[in-house]
């Protein structure tokens, strides 16, 4: 029988599944000109967050900013060391479309754990980053401190096509 902490963890887990595929959902939705169901799938989308958060509040699973930006690079470090080569070279195998995400992925979470070290150094030092304008790639989540690049390093994407994350 499971215990709480077992329900907590598939609670989050499937809370954090249910938001982003609900914004997918209402990205879908916004295309195809339902503005007010795009509406009701981000709402529910922001609903999901909630109880997501509340679940990993409640594992305790939220720390100090240091023990957190440690805790980021290990999973970064994880998702582009362990989890996602397998994967690129399964679906490469099966020569399935999923192929060239899970690459971008490989590449952009080496990216992210590379930014959390930096930052977790600042944090040590008790100062934050030396930088607050981070660039995003729509394509392929490759993060660029500063100033976007002229051509995503990743995916190829052009530097308008990068947003600018408040």
């Amino acid at each position: 029988m499971p215990t709480t902490t077992d329900n907590l963890k598939e609670a989050f887990a499937g809370e954090s599944q249910a938001n982003q595929k609900y914004k997918a959902f209402a990205k879908k939705a916004e295309k195809e000109g339902f503005a007010n169901i795009a509406k009701l799938f981000r709402t529910t989308a922001e609903a999901e967050r909630i109880h997501a958060e509340g679940h990993l509040k409640a594992l305790d699973m939220i720390a100090s900013t240091a023990d957190n930006l440690q805790a980021a690079i290990n999973g970064e470090t994880f998702e582009f060391t362990k989890m996602y080569p397998p994967m690129v070279e399964k679906a490469t195998t099966e020569g399935h479309k999923a192929k060239t995400m899970f690459r971008f992925a490989v590449e952009a979470e080496e990216v992210h754990a590379n930014i959390y070290a930096k930052a977790l150094e600042a944090v040590k030092k008790g100062v934050d980053l030396d930088v607050a304008e981070f660039y995003l790639c729509p394509i392929c989540g490759f993060i660029e401190l500063g100033s976007a690049p002229e051509k995503c390093p990743v995916c190829g994407a052009l530097k308008k096509v990068f947003h600018l994350v408040d």
